[in-house]
């Protein structure tokens, strides 16, 4: 294994792993009921009136600049390590040393939970938060939430043990998350951030799920019946990929207007992380729900009364003195978050299930990307299956609150819209491609834009100038765009830029208002999207080269990429070196 300044790694390892376990009789820790913790949880909320609880957080968003990943060379040879996180690791055997010593002494409360419910793979969660500053108990009492009691669930035959240590009074200047995938072990210093607990847990059990031959999904999940043109009523399983903010967890939960008195209707499965395996079938993880605040009854109606009942628990969301909570008000934050229970949506929405069945029980899988931008890519596309591998490894949209609030806006690629991957990103696109592969007849995929187009920036000096402000395609369009997809009555045409199929005509929907003509002029347009393909070929090249080895090149992927303005055989970055990076 590699060695971290001299210090062997295994050993390194095996010292973590041997105090963690330690945990479990030390004196200092308590284990209270789920009752218990509630109510030591509820004396630092405030209580609103829906008779929820809300809780302020000092860090308000994931650090994901200040995690490393310490392992083996296939964790750690992956990383790409800004100025921080290198010092991170140079000093982290002497920081490990004042943790293992400092946790012998601090109040730790402890919490076991179990993620999924399956006969196969059921990883177990155990999490220890400091109590030195009493109002954290919080992030147990919201991981008790989010996942599940042992005996709520089918325990699998694997049961990887997974363990989360907070300690959020760690000093600010020292602010980390250190992650032993390896051994299930991840480390969380100076941050009160509950997303890093869910996510902790997560990007362990993925990268345990990918020595299983699973793929850990970063997307939403829910089944889906809808009548066609034809008559015939179909039901297809669903997966959403994106980002946080992006628009995931709004369109889970949502019925796209789909007619009950038709037979159709959704079943919502998961709104997050699943482990997809090549049959098409996928195992769920969470009990609960975790959204962005951003919330409004008109728009989001099933996940505004799941958030609106008892149970639900938010972070960082504008309450006032009477206990009405005003979900829009970014006073606090643009990243207002919540857990609620699965349990709080609607049970005629909500499948029985956490799991999805395999495509030999489905007419089909729908598969989309959620993007966010604002100029020139289509409200929706939809993709060959070489186009659907590439959209998987673009990861494309744009930074939001949930991971930088100082680069809000931003582009932003991240492979499988996962930020949570540990080692070779290139391994699970080729996974995905495989797995469209082996079940192209039956499964469609698409792009969807949840941002608008025609926006035009100008920078002036250091400043930003929206000179013309984007049309944004409003929830309601989109819905009605997916619910068009179900039914099979989108009509498609050919794209000219991108080598895509895009809408001519979608019930209810005047799709022609997107049309990027209606905003730039020739010369603009064209500029537009020679910079977005030149982008994407450029990405392409200097990250997903072992990707670009193994798809087929069709003339619909090489305009989508952009290898039609940038040439695919220009040498790659690392030509004559050791070192490329596959």
């Amino acid at each position: 294994m590699a060695s971290i300044i001299g210090i062997s790694v295994d050993d390194m390892l095996r010292s973590v792993l041997e105090n963690v376990k330690m945990l479990e009789e030390r004196p200092n820790v308590v284990k209270p009921s789920s009752d218990v913790l509630f109510r030591m949880a509820e004396e630092h909320g405030i209580k609103t009136k829906y008779k929820n609880l809300v809780f302020m957080t000092n860090v308000r968003n994931r650090s994901a600049g200040l995690t490393v990943y310490v392992g083996s060379p296939r964790i750690m040879d992956h990383q790409q390590l800004n100025e921080k996180q290198a010092e991170i690791l140079e000093k982290l055997p002497k920081t490990l040393e004042r943790l293992h010593n400092y946790v012998k002494m601090v109040p730790l409360v402890r919490i076991d939970k179990v993620m999924g419910s399956n006969e196969d793979f059921t990883p177990v969660c155990t999490m220890y938060v400091s109590l030195q500053k009493k109002d954290c108990v919080r992030l147990a009492y919201m991981l008790d939430v989010l996942l599940f009691n042992k005996d709520q669930v089918i325990m699998g035959k694997e049961k990887p043990q997974l363990y989360l240590l907070y300690i959020p009074e760690w000093q600010e200047k020292d602010r980390q998350i250190v992650v032993f995938p390896e051994i299930g072990v991840t480390y969380v210093l100076g941050s009160d951030y509950f997303g890093e607990a869910k996510k902790g847990f997560l990007r362990m059990a993925m990268w345990y799920a990918k020595q299983r031959e699973m793929l850990g999904v970063h997307a939403g999940a829910k089944i889906a019946k809808a009548r066609g043109a034809d008559g015939v009523l179909r039901r297809y399983s669903m997966l959403l990929f994106g980002l946080s903010a992006t628009g995931k967890t709004t369109h889970i939960c949502h019925s796209h207007g789909l007619d009950p008195a038709l037979g159709e209707g959704i079943e919502i499965v998961q709104d997050d992380v699943l482990f997809l395996r090549k049959d098409g079938s996928a195992l769920g993880t969470e009990n609960g729900f975790f959204l962005k605040t951003d919330i409004d009854p008109v728009n989001q109606p099933l996940i505004w009364k799941a958030a609106t009942k008892e149970g639900a628990v938010f972070e960082n969301v504008m309450v006032d003195f009477e206990g009405n909570v005003h979900f829009l008000d970014e006073t606090l934050t643009g990243n207002g978050r919540g857990v609620f229970p699965r349990s709080n949506l609607d049970a005629s929405c909500l499948s029985p299930s956490i799991n999805l069945p395999s495509l030999s029980e489905l007419d089909g899988m729908v598969i989309i990307f959620i993007t966010r931008r604002n100029t020139v890519v289509p409200i929706i596309s939809k993709l060959t299956t070489e186009q659907a591998a590439a959209a998987f490894m673009l990861g494309e949209s744009i930074e939001t609150a949930a991971s930088d609030p100082t680069r809000i806006g931003e582009s932003v690629r991240v492979v499988g819209t996962n930020p949570f991957i540990v080692g070779n990103q290139n391994e699970e696109g080729l996974w995905f491609y495989d797995f469209l592969k082996r079940n192209r007849d039956k499964i469609q995929c698409y792009l969807l834009n949840t941002g608008g187009v025609g926006e035009i920036l100008v920078k002036k000096g250091r400043k930003t100038i929206v000179e013309q402000k984007v049309l944004r395609v409003q929830i309601w369009e989109t819905a009605s765009i997916i619910r068009g997809i179900l039914r099979g009555t989108v009509e498609w045409t050919n794209d000219e830029w991108f080598g895509v199929l895009i809408p001519k005509h979608v019930d209810g929907v005047d799709i022609s208002k997107f049309d990027p003509r209606n905003f730039y002029l020739e010369e603009q347009l064209e500029e537009y999207v020679r910079g977005l393909k030149t982008e994407r070929a450029q990405y392409m090249i200097y990250n997903c080269w072992s990707f670009l080895e193994a798809v087929e090149m069709t003339e619909e992927l090489v305009k989508f990429l952009g290898f039609d303005v940038v040439s695919y055989d220009i040498p790659t970055p690392w030509a004559g070196s050791s070192n490329r990076n596959k």
